[in-house]
């Protein structure tokens, strides 16, 4: 799935507040969206898929210049920022809305996520196996709007300082030379 010149990846890592901060930051990285797919509940609601009956997870939509960072780049930043091996959880966030999945919009990006699975797997990259869900994408359901860029608007807020603070200070160490 392509946008003119730009690509689009959609990715699961837990709360979609975590991933949308980091990924906003990213040279390359046009817009970041929270939203939800990959359940079966249509137009869902924030609410109904918090209950975790609807099959959605909480995503992010990145849109990106494969000319500036290609997907290969996004899903380095995408393991590194998460915890791959944690089932329907993240830190404190529980339930299949918060799992560990890539929505692959291209034969492309299924091919690249699940070889880089497999050698992560392979290497021992982690303690346990990694259980990311590798599947293809079909609908984004955009987030209500008081979700979208939430760590920059709510930043001072107890879930942003001490969730999604110490991920991004991390983020920033690892990564800096691919920062904005």
């Amino acid at each position: 799935m392509e946008q003119g010149k730009n690509e689009i990846a959609i990715l699961g890592a837990g709360c979609f507040w975590c991933i949308e901060t980091i990924f906003q930051q990213l040279n390359g990285v046009e817009s970041v969206q929270s939203g939800y797919t990959g359940g079966h509940i249509k137009n869902p609601a924030y609410k109904e898929v918090c209950n975790g009956t609807t099959g959605h997870a909480e995503v992010a939509k990145i849109v990106f210049n494969p000319k500036i960072i290609s997907f290969s780049e996004i899903l380095e930043v995408f393991w590194k920022v998460h915890d791959p091996t944690t089932l329907n959880r993240q830190g404190g966030d529980v339930g299949t809305q918060y799992r560990s999945a890539i929505f692959y919009t291209s034969e492309t990006q299924k091919e690249l996520a699940e070889k880089y699975k497999s050698e992560l797997d392979q290497v021992g990259a982690y303690a346990n196996p990694i259980v990311t869900e590798i599947t293809a994408f079909d609908i984004f359901y955009p987030a209500e709007d008081y979700h979208n860029d939430y760590f920059n608007l709510h930043g001072d807020e107890q879930y942003c300082r001490l969730v999604i603070q110490p991920k991004v200070e991390k983020f920033k160490k690892v990564f800096n030379d691919k920062l904005k």
